[in-house]
């Protein structure tokens, strides 16, 4: 129980296992004698699902810690920038649109604008009311200039990538940069000790590997939480629907076709299809519900779709790959001395790109919490557990709202979601609030949410929401308001004067690449 905690073993790779080895690897010493051990098992047999192309801003801290040249990532994971989302016909199904973008409104932390843009609600959409960005992504404006440093911006953004180049990347960074050790081997047989840990893995070539704690990477699979330990799922399917993906790669319509800043997303009759623009092509998919589509009506959607992008014979033969999943999440994430990070410990739905931020999120809690023996990994473990069971409740809160607020009522799947029935209990009282209250700073545990109150504000106010307050605001707040209005005016347009476009700023890293912090 005292015995200090030296070997870390990560059983799976792709983003979830090699961003985790990474994050721990670049805090903490892997070549000293007092070090930690750092090793990822992978197996050659087991293909990643790849489709996660989307990203918070929160990457670009992570790929820093990490020591990665964001010039070097750019372009080796044929990455470019994002700067939020962009939702079209969730609304109305009538070519409406609005954007949840990655910047705070202005001003956020000192006024909260959402009950002054209120009156001008028909005038002038919330998100290009109170914050620049959304006029960055009318224009597919990059979020930075060519002399901006790595890492630094103009407005606030993640990364569009791809996710096979990304893992692949990661995995030479960590090796060669971070002193990861990699094993390629299938594992075979997970070994108990006596007091009910995983004492090690048994693999083909290697034979047994012991560690002192186990993270568990291994995909939807999860062989040491769920088939091991026998972790319950807890199914949330009766509240978010979707449970079915198509995907597929297409190329951009000419080389010099503007590259979206913004992941788009349109809603259909019983999903939404992405959209994500990377330098070299467009990854597009359309994730629905089983329940409400056959796979068949799906895919027709789909093709639909990209046929104004490559036309339409090469749309009915291009490939696509079917992705089932089932959403929900594991009881708990860490037991014993194994814990689950990546669609180990459970996937919702592509909605918003929480994936990889969960990873990003798991693996830094693991990394700064990490116990110092086994005698402290129980208390760490327990507080690992309600933090995530209390992300994983705001995630699917905060989807669920993108639902809950259509108006369309051209088929079941979405009358199906205005059923409160299926509402989650904390969302149904925060509806309530909000119709007389714009969602703020006190809306629940800032540090503990996925998602900020501005967030629940663009994607309330974008969707048509009517927030009365039945109080008036001080004139001097009034006139408060209207100045951080006019900064607002004043940032955009000087932006958009500024700002290169999202393919014209990749073309000029390709030729400089980007100043070095």
């Amino acid at each position: 129980m005292h015995k200090p905690l030296k070997k870390i073993v990560i059983v799976g790779g792709g983003s979830a296992g090699w961003l985790t080895a990474g994050i721990i690897a670049a805090e903490h010493s892997t070549d000293a004698v007092s070090g930690i051990e750092v090793t990822l098992v992978e197996s050659a047999d087991v293909p990643t699902i790849g489709v996660g192309e989307g990203t918070w801003p929160t990457m670009r801290s992570t790929l820093k810690k990490m020591g990665i040249s964001e010039t070097d990532f750019l372009l080796e994971c044929d990455a470019s920038f994002k700067q939020g989302t962009k939702f079209i016909n969730w609304q109305t199904n009538t070519n409406e649109y609005y954007y949840h973008p990655f910047t705070l409104p202005r001003g956020f932390n000192e006024t909260n604008l959402a009950p002054f843009w209120q009156p001008f609600r028909d005038k002038i959409s919330f998100a290009d009311a109170v914050c620049m960005q959304s006029h960055l992504g009318e224009h597919d404006y990059a979020p930075k200039q060519i002399s901006t440093a790595e890492y630094d911006f103009s407005a606030n953004y993640g990364y569009h990538l791809d996710a096979g180049k990304f893992a692949f990347f990661l995995q030479k960074h960590g090796v060669k940069n971070l002193g990861i050790k990699h094993i390629v081997d299938h594992v075979g047989q997970v070994n108990a000790a006596e007091n009910g840990d995983i004492a090690s893995i048994t693999t083909q070539q290697h034979g047994d590997i012991s560690g002192d704690l186990f993270i568990d990477c291994t995909g939807t699979s999860s062989i040491l939480l769920a088939k091991h330990y026998s972790v319950p799922f807890v199914g949330k399917k009766h509240i978010l629907f979707n449970d079915s993906a198509l995907a597929v790669h297409v190329p951009h319509q000419t080389p010099d076709s503007p590259i979206s800043s913004f992941t788009c997303s349109t809603a259909q009759t019983a999903g939404w299809v992405w959209d994500i623009a990377l330098p070299s092509r467009r990854g597009v998919g359309y994730t629905y519900s089983s329940a409400h589509l056959s796979d068949e009506k799906a895919e027709q959607t789909l093709r639909n779709y990209i046929t104004p992008i490559i036309g339409k014979s090469a749309a009915q033969v291009s490939s696509i790959r079917k992705i089932g999943f089932n959403p929900g999440h594991r009881e708990k994430f860490w037991h014993k001395n194994c814990v689950a990070v990546g669609l180990a410990a459970g996937f919702i739905e592509p909605l918003e790109a929480t994936a990889l931020a969960l990873i990003e999120l798991s693996a830094k809690m693991i990394s700064e919490q990490l116990p110092a023996t086994r005698q402290t990994m129980d208390i760490v473990a327990k507080q690992f557990n309600i933090k995530f069971l209390h992300r994983w409740d705001n995630i699917i809160e905060f989807l669920k709202l993108h639902y809950v607020l259509s108006k369309r009522v051209d088929s079941d799947y979405w009358r199906d979601n205005r059923d409160e029935t299926h509402f989650p209990e904390g969302l149904q009282e925060q509806l309530i609030l909000w119709k007389t209250q714009s969602p703020y700073h006190y809306d629940g545990d800032e540090a503990g949410k996925m998602f900020p109150p501005a967030s629940f504000q663009y994607i309330l106010y974008g969707m048509g929401f009517i927030t009365n307050s039945a109080r008036k605001k001080r004139i001097d707040l009034s006139k408060n308001a209207d100045r951080l209005f006019n900064e607002n005016v004043k940032h955009s347009r000087q932006l958009l004067a500024a700002l290169p476009t999202n393919r014209e700023l990749i073309n000029k890293i390709k030729q400089y690449g980007l100043p070095k912090i």
